[in-house]
Parts: structure tokens; sequence; C-alpha cells
């Protein structure tokens, strides 16, 4: 395969992605990655607490989201993560480990979505897990390579179904509503010290549901007018996934039909069905769908790190290549697909998520200190399009660093939750 086009030009990724494009992209990489999946996991971690497990997954992935947004204001290129370390704090191999992480945490939470995809199609189909994950992972590749705009308008669609899939489990369970001012009451009136350990570990496992706005920087190379649109897409994605999100962790938790959900392999179709009384077909295909998606974009986030590493000199060439028709970059494509099915044929959901969120928020970590170094040494420079104050990077990385140890204690059995 070429990496150059008809004449001779080393082939490029093409540019053409807008804010509402974007915007479906993030939305549909973030819904997708969790919450059809691990709203009864939450639920089985953190109990009646799971909501507030959710509120604070989504603080914490707004400070650092919004670092994200001027980030990539100053520094629009592909494989962000790693191009932001390297430029702040000047060291070529933390970059690369940065860069690497981030493709570990894609590919590590693709898997796990691939495993809940052949949860919700075990209700549809009677084929063994291994078929269902390598097949799905496969035809995902092909989309990823077909073109960005492709794969991206593609994913754009699968976005609008599963959107449309959460509000109808939400309307169809609306009666959980009513429960709400009980609920804080109980949990106003029995709160314990201890229970802020509920919490932080249902956090934890909530904010692998929330992974997907920092995917849409390793994108820029391929977006329009990417100053502009990228802050706004990132503010836009957070906004809606966060208000879906306590909505349906609401429903889970308060509804009559949520019995049995924390030990749902497909919970908010069971939730469907036990609010309607009819069959949890609708809601079946629709979580397929977003689960799918939510894979489909991990893929091409990883394959676009890979391929920005690659570009920096940072691995081997061959992963920098682009075909040049598709203008894809293949390899790198088909190396991702490749490590997702051994993740998602070897290890559990559970341990997938925990995995996935611990890996990004070190990187988040490093990013959010990259933002406060980047922000002191280039102060006398015209300020970006688009800006945080510098209590928000602090604050990002200090909260994302809290999240870390109290996981790695929580692994090693220091703490009790």
């Amino acid at each position: 395969m070429s990496g150059e086009d008809a004449s001779g030009t080393p082939a490029r990724l093409r540019r053409s992605l807008t804010l509402p494009l974007l915007v479906l992209y993030g939305v549909g990489v973030t819904v997708g990655a969790g919450i059809y999946v691990l709203t009864g996991t939450v639920i089985s971690v953190a109990g009646a607490l799971a909501p507030l497990s959710f509120i604070a997954s989504a603080v914490l992935a707004g400070l650092t989201a919004l670092c994200f947004a001027e980030l990539s204001v100053r520094m629009p290129r592909a494989a962000g993560e790693a191009l932001y370390v390297r430029n702040a704090m000047g060291s070529a191999g933390l970059a690369l480990t940065v860069g690497l992480t981030v493709v570990f945490s894609g590919t590590v939470s693709s898997a796990a979505i691939v495993q809940g995809f052949a949860g919700y199609a075990r209700v549809l189909v009677d084929v063994p897990d291994y078929v269902l994950i390598v097949s799905v992972t496969a035809l995902l590749c092909l989309i990823a390579v077909w073109g960005i705009r492709e794969a991206v308008t593609v994913a754009s669609v699968f976005t609008i179904l599963e959107v449309g899939g959460l509000l109808l489990v939400i309307w169809v369970a609306r009666d959980a509503f009513g429960n709400v001012l009980p609920w804080v009451g109980h949990i106003t009136d029995s709160f314990e010290p201890q229970q802020v350990l509920l919490i932080g570990s249902g956090a934890v496992l909530a904010f692998f549901a929330f992974i997907g706005f920092e995917d849409m920087v390793n994108v820029a190379e391929e977006t329009r007018d990417v100053e502009r649109t990228m802050p706004r897409a990132i503010v836009a994605t957070l906004a809606i996934t966060t208000a879906l999100y306590i909505a349906v962790s609401l429903v889970g938790l308060l509804s009559r039909s949520s019995a049995g959900i924390a030990d749902s392999a497909a919970p908010l179709a069971d939730i469907y069905a036990a609010a309607t009384g009819g069959s949890s077909l609708p809601v079946v295909v629709i979580g397929i769908l977003a689960i799918v998606n939510g894979a489909l974009i991990q893929i091409i986030m990883g394959a676009r790190v890979l391929y920005g590493l690659a570009e920096q000199g940072d691995l081997p060439a061959v992963l920098g290549a682009v075909h040049p028709r598709m203008q894809t970059p293949v390899r790198a494509t088909l190396l991702v697909g490749f490590v997702i099915c051994i993740g998602a044929l070897a290890l559990p959901l559970e341990t997938l998520a925990r995995l996935a969120s611990v890996a990004i928020l070190i990187v988040f970590a490093l990013v959010n200190t990259s933002l406060v170094i980047v922000k002191r040494r280039w102060r006398e420079a015209p300020p970006p399009a688009f800006r945080v104050p510098v209590w928000v990077p602090v604050l990002g990385a200090v909260t994302c660093a809290a999240l870390v140890a109290f996981q790695i204690a929580s692994f090693a059995g220091l703490l009790s939750v």
C-alpha cells in the first residue's frame, strides 16, 4: 500500500469535519462508550449513591474537557495529548508514553464496548461471544479505513439513534423522577463519611462513560476551522452527555422497573421491557448500534494517535502511512483492531473499564499539568481564541491524580468499599 498520491506527494489526512459532525462524533463515542453497558455496574458498586458518582465524574471530566479545548486551539494536531506533553515538558519519552497510554485506553475501552455488544447481541442471536467479538471488530475496522468523513457520517447516524434510545428509556420509565425528592431526603438523612468511598469507587467506573471528549482532539487535522470548531464541540459534547447520564442513572436506580438492573448484561433494555410490558427489542437494537458506534470511534481515535506518533518520529513510519485513495491510516487501524480483539476475549468488563479509566486519568493529570506549564511559558504570546483560568487545569490535575491514587488503593485492597 503506497503512502503517496498519483502526483508522488505523500498522502495527507483530509480536512472535512464540521461542527455538527464533530459534536455527533464526540457524543457518539462518549455515549456508546459507557452508559448502555455500565449503568448496572455503577449501581452495583455505589448503590443508592450511583447518581452522585455520575455527577462527580461529570465535574471531573468537565475540568479536563475545558483544558483539552484550550490546548486543541494552541496545538491543533493529531496525537494531541502526546504533543501537549512534549511541548510543555520537553520529554520525547514521556510524550511517547502518553501517546501509547491513550491508545491503550482507547483499545481497552473498545474491548469493553465490544464485550457489551456481545451481551446485547445474545438477546437476538445464539452465537458464541468470540464469534460476535471478532466479527464486529473486523466490520468496524473496514468502516474506519473507508474514509474519515464516511466513517464519521456512519457514526453520526448511529449517534442520533443511540441518543434517541436513551430518551426512549427515560420516557417510558419517567415514573422515576417522582421519587427524586424522597431519594434526596434519604441520602441526606442517612449519609455517612465512609459513603464517600462508595461514591468515589462508582465515580471511577462512571468516568469510563465520559471517556470520549479527549478523542476529539485527535481528529484536529481533519477538522475545518479547528480553532473555533474544536472548543465548541468539546463543550457541547460534555453538556449533552452529562444531562443524559444524570437522567439515565436516576431512571436506572429509582424507577419501578429497575429491579435486577445491577446484574443485567443489557440493563437499559431490561428497564424498557419492564416499564412497557413488551419486548425489549427496540432498545436492544439501539443498544447494539450505540455500543458499536463507541467502538468505531475509539478505533478511529487509536489509529490517529498511532499515525500522529509515527509522523512525529516516535513510532515506525509504517504506522504513519496514509492510503492514497481513502486518506486514512490503514495499517494503524488494523493494529488497533487486533489489540481490541485480544482484550475483549481475555478480560472481564469491569476490569477493562477500570483499566481504561485509570490509564486515561493518568493522561488527564499530565495534560492538565501541561496546560499550567504552557500558560506560564507562553504568557507573553497572543492569547488563544479559547482559554480557561489557570485554576481549572490545577484543580483538574489534582482531582485526576487523587482518583488514580484511590483506584490503585482499591486494587491493592487498602480501601474497603
